[in-house]
């Protein structure tokens, strides 16, 4: 069965933790189909947090390989949804 994995990573001080989080999902990288970045800046101010959307592909294991990875980052809360297709 397919299945489409999403990981959602706040980075709370992305400034202090974006280049490990860089390293990280490039140990990782073939098993990330789409990376998405948000955070809320302005004109007059730019954000210390950031959300990152990443779309996954890959077995489980390679999965959640990344997301323990991830867990290692200062600062940072992981959500995963997992999506079974038939």
């Amino acid at each position: 069965m397919e299945k489409t994995t999403v990981l959602g990573v706040l980075l709370s001080k992305r400034t202090n933790t974006a280049p490990k989080f860089q390293e990280l999902i490039t140990k990782h990288g073939c098993i990330i189909n789409t990376r998405l970045g948000l955070h809320h800046s302005t004109r007059n101010s730019c954000p210390m947090g950031g959300v990152i959307l990443l779309d996954l592909i890959g077995e489980d294991q390679d999965i959640q390989a990344l997301e323990d990875d991830l867990k290692t980052l200062p600062d940072t809360q992981i959500q995963k949804m997992a999506f079974n297709h038939e």
